[in-house]
């Protein structure tokens, strides 16, 4: 509810003027974070702060188990990852420094945390903007695992309107759907051959509205979306520490 608060005050202060970088900032984090709740099985949280360590999320990724060939959304059946993200709400698409960026911070927390952890580490690169053609390949090269999150840009509640809206005049349901657009999920090799065992792939699904969206299929089902009620804290200490 505070996300989809968030969000609508920032399309109405968006009409009136400029909303200040930081601000931009905040509503993109709260909408990825919906998203990513909403379609892709991840319960973040925001970090922020001095002492964030180059973290802007980070939580939980709810998958199946490896050796299972059931994309159930059972909780005995889901399994978790680790999530450090990064989000970008900038104008420029962004470059492959951003993933060299995201490997030093995943390999610092990968340091702190003890050899025997049973959740491995997932980078999460979320960009209002395309990545560029450079930064994709940079990211399918790393032996860290990988997923690269497009979020298009929110419109305006009247540019975003379909026809068949204007002649009806309902409208209230287009912004959500706007707040709601995937552009793009693509994750590297570390990521789809490691820790998923291609057993999982993103397909593009098209609503009957005429709307698309990349889809999480597991061996060959499609998985729906599933966080736990109360998902466990993920703590990022001073001393850098994942608990």
């Amino acid at each position: 509810m505070q996300a989809r608060l968030c969000l609508r005050r920032g399309i109405s202060s968006a009409r009136t003027g400029v909303l200040s970088t930081t601000y931009q900032g905040t509503l993109f984090e709260e909408r990825s974070m919906k998203i990513l709740q909403d379609h892709l099985s991840m319960s973040l949280r925001r970090v922020g702060g001095k002492s964030d360590g180059g973290i802007d999320l980070m939580g939980w990724w709810w998958l199946p188990n490896p050796d299972s060939s059931s994309a159930s959304k059972d909780e005995l059946h889901r399994r978790r990852l680790r999530v450090l993200a990064q989000c970008k709400a900038e104008k420029r698409k962004p470059g492959p420094k951003y993933v060299r960026e995201m490997e030093g911070v995943l390999h610092r927390h990968m340091l702190s945390l003890s050899t025997t952890t049973q959740y491995p580490l997932v980078a999460l690169l979320v960009s209002e903007s395309p990545f560029t053609k450079g930064t994709i390949l940079r990211a399918q090269s790393s032996p860290v695992p990988f997923f690269l999150l497009h979020l298009p840009p929110v419109g305006p509640p009247s540019l975003g309107m379909s026809r068949e809206s204007e002649q009806t005049g309902d409208s209230d349901t287009e912004p959500e759907a706007d707040d709601q657009r995937i552009g793009s999920a693509v994750w590297n090799p570390a990521l789809s051959r490691g820790l998923l065992g291609n057993m999982m792939e993103a397909r593009w699904e098209r609503a009957p509205t005429g709307v698309g969206r990349p889809g999480l299929w597991w061996a060959g089902q499609r998985l729906q979306s599933w966080v736990p009620d109360q998902p466990p804290d993920m703590e990022l200490p001073e001393a850098g520490v994942l608990t």
